[in-house]
């Protein structure tokens, strides 16, 4: 049986603050683990999304895609992602892509589907994280931290500020969250 929660985490670990997610899952991961065994969330981290990828969200609950984003600069936005048809079917998928295509294949209506974007400004090869997205990382880890202890779309939809809404995460009620395992 699949975990009922999926998360993705898209960037490139080589390219500044494209790191960013692969970086949040990392903290995920060890909160997860120092938690005790949790068979509710399956974690992925991919360089972009990929049509494949579509085939991951069966059976799941709900599935959360976290990206850096030069449109929240050194923020985090969270909200609810709805399939949209008409985007790009190529080999690097935005979430509402893949959502899409998860129902043309005849799989039925994808699970709820959230995105947290972290803010972002440097995507050079070789570089680290800037100040900017280290700050974002912090901010979003409470959000990520409240996302994991209460992993049901109703939840999730209220932090969001209600269906199809994006609220900066900086707004959203603060969750406890632990320090960054590091």
């Amino acid at each position: 049986m699949k975990a009922p929660v999926a998360v993705f985490a898209i960037g490139n670990r080589s390219r500044g603050d494209d790191a960013a997610a692969p970086a949040l899952l990392d903290r995920l991961q060890a909160w997860l683990a120092s938690e005790g065994p949790r068979q509710d969330f399956e974690l992925f981290e991919a360089y972009q999304l990929q049509p494949e990828d579509a085939l991951d969200l069966a059976g799941r609950r709900v599935a959360l895609f976290i990206d850096a984003s030069r449109a929240v600069n050194a923020g985090v936005a969270f909200r609810e992602e709805a399939p949209r048809a008409g985007l790009a079917a190529t080999h690097a998928l935005a979430p509402a892509a893949l959502l899409d295509l998860y129902g043309k294949l005849g799989l039925g209506p994808p699970p709820p589907a959230f995105v947290m974007e972290i803010g972002a400004s440097r995507f050079e090869l070789g570089e680290g994280l800037s100040r900017e997205a280290e700050a974002a990382l912090e901010r979003a880890w409470p959000l990520l931290c409240g996302l994991a202890s209460a992993a049901r779309p109703e939840a999730w939809r209220a932090l969001a500020g209600g269906e199809g809404s994006q609220v900066p995460a900086d707004r959203v009620a603060p969750v406890a969250a632990p320090r960054s395992p590091r």
